[in-house]
């Protein structure tokens, strides 16, 4: 059963979770090139806001990981998510 959660903070083990999962799935080489300092921050309904180090590294993150990124969010969280936005680091 999966819980909707209004706005959650994401704790320090679930943001390195996510990080890890993820890093099975990409690869080491494309998530050193493309997750570099990447926080996992909040849940606001069903979206996620990620922060990544710049605007270009965000936009590639989000077409192409955006779904992987839902799904291993959704599973850890135990929650529903169905829209991952990244945004880049300079507006948190």
């Amino acid at each position: 059963m999966w819980l909707y959660v209004l706005w959650m903070h994401l704790s320090l083990v679930q943001e390195q979770a996510i990080a890890a999962r993820m890093a099975l799935i990409v690869g080491a080489k494309e998530f050193d090139r493309l997750f570099p300092g990447v926080q996992f921050s909040e849940v606001d309904g069903d979206i996620l806001f990620c922060f990544a180090m710049n605007e270009e590294l965000a936009a590639e993150m989000e077409d192409k990981y955006a779904l992987h990124i839902s799904i291993v969010a959704s599973d850890i969280l135990r929650t529903d998510i169905g829209i991952v936005m990244v945004l880049p680091r300079v507006l948190q």
